[in-house]
């Protein structure tokens, strides 16, 4: 039985294009595996605080003394990096919030992007733990930002969450995407439904188009 992490990150609730996504990846993934078993994060509702003095624990080599606090946040960061570690399939709903994404997905990311559990440094630089795994990303963005250099320029989103993600190994990595969400109906509707022919194309066991071809 395979894995399946569903993420989302949006603060909008029922009103979130990424959530409506997310849940139609799943939904999707799970007609095509029906083996799948399915866990979920909703780091608007439950995200880890944000790296501090107290958080870095698991940075600290091992056997070194923590307090109470830290002890606490240690267990915050394995519970995450295990539960991700553990999930062959992760889906992550992933909006564009200031050019890049929420302040709640980084805080996870920071979380379980662990020396010696996602990635390693060796002599000739850093080496991804992570790989094997399928990352399916629901990009969701008011603008328009995939059409023009300037737009490709000014996204930190998608760009950041290739290199993360790659970063810790992973190489089957694949957007779905709506832009233009805030253009006028018209355009949102040409969006989601766009969105709607990748989720097909992602989700399915015939996905094996490269990720540059469905992030174009």
């Amino acid at each position: 039985m395979s894995k399946l992490l569903h993420i989302d990150s949006s603060i909008l609730g029922g009103n979130s294009v990424s959530r409506q996504l997310t849940a139609q990846i799943v939904a999707s993934w799970r007609a095509s595996h029906p083996a799948t078993e399915v866990s979920y994060l909703d780091l608007a509702a439950d995200a880890p605080s944000h790296l501090s003095a107290n958080s870095l624990g698991f940075r600290l080599p091992a056997g070194s003394a923590l307090s109470e606090v830290q002890q606490r946040e240690n267990a915050v960061s394995e519970a995450l990096v295990t539960q991700f570690l553990a999930a062959d399939v992760i889906v992550v709903g992933a909006p564009l919030y200031n050019f890049s994404i929420p302040s709640q997905l980084k805080a996870w990311i920071d979380r379980v992007a662990q020396v010696g559990r996602t990635f390693s440094y060796t002599d000739k630089g850093p080496v991804g733990l992570a790989g094997g795994k399928t990352v399916i990303v629901a990009s969701s963005r008011g603008g328009m930002y995939s059409t023009s250099e300037a737009g490709n320029a000014t996204e930190h989103q998608e760009s950041y969450l290739k290199v993360v993600f790659g970063f810790f190994g992973i190489t089957d990595l694949r957007f779905v995407r709506a832009e233009g969400l805030a253009m006028g109906e018209a355009a949102k509707t040409s969006a989601l439904a766009a969105a709607e022919l990748e989720i097909k194309a992602v989700a399915t066991p015939a996905a094996n188009q490269p990720e540059a071809a469905l992030a174009a």
